[in-house]
């Protein structure tokens, strides 16, 4: 049965389930705030565009009983806004939690020309 919120529960919902491993296994996601944002918000601003484009064009629509109501310009849920912004975030924490659990290297680390050399007996 779908009702008004059930799109923000989803969205809560995926949140909850991978937002803990921000903090349960020190991923830095949000640290790295900088590569997030670089991360997201081009495939936000794409996948925004295409839907406004979709829904100007009689072409994509929402069912008004599963979303708030509350509509951004061009008639676009703002539950949309979100899902753009947190299932890729809820991505990149997974993907930071396995690279944490497995110990890969996250690719910005400094060069190994650029760190201290081992002070220890040699």
């Amino acid at each position: 049965m779908v009702t008004r919120g059930t799109y923000l529960a989803v969205l809560l919902f995926i949140l909850l389930a991978s937002g803990w491993l921000e903090w349960a296994l020190r991923t830095r996601v949000l640290a790295r705030w900088r590569r997030l944002l670089l991360s997201v918000l081009p495939a936000a601003v794409v996948f925004v565009g295409w839907d406004l484009y979709a829904i100007a064009q009689g072409h994509w629509d929402f069912d008004p009983e599963g979303v708030s109501g509350i509509e951004l310009p061009g008639g676009l849920p703002v539950e949309e806004l979100l899902f753009f912004l947190v299932v890729p975030f809820a991505a990149i924490l997974t993907l930071e939690a396995v690279r944490s659990v497995k110990r890969w290297p996250t690719g910005d680390e400094p060069p190994a020309s650029a760190r201290q050399p081992d002070s220890g007996p040699g």
